[in-house]
């Protein structure tokens, strides 16, 4: 299961982001406590998301970001016009050629 045993990439991008959150907190000198009440949630969430738990939930570390005024790096993430391997699927996708239409026009 996802929660309880993902992937290692999985594992560690949570754990490097878990991280990465705690020293962002740190840095502006806030405590677990006055995190939680920011993003409306108990200090058990925060301490969660700082270690990376995969059980949660993605609000909890989208609330963290915007709490630390990072959230304008997350525009990036999954960005289709980014997303090399997916343009590159579509466009493979694509008829070589447009079928002209037998169509009468009334374009003049």
């Amino acid at each position: 299961m996802l929660t309880t045993a993902p992937p290692y990439a999985v594992e560690d991008a949570l754990r490097r982001l878990g991280s990465n959150l705690r020293i962002a907190r740190i840095r502006r000198k806030l405590t677990i406590r006055e995190v939680a009440e920011k993003i409306g949630t108990g200090p058990r969430p925060v301490s969660d998301a700082e270690k990376g738990k995969p059980s949660t939930g993605v609000a909890v570390y989208v609330a963290l970001l915007w709490t630390y005024n990072l959230l304008n790096r997350l525009n990036d993430v999954a960005d289709p016009a980014l997303d090399k391997v997916g343009l590159a699927l579509a466009m493979s996708r694509e008829p070589v050629r447009a079928r002209r239409s037998n169509l009468l026009d009334d374009d003049f």
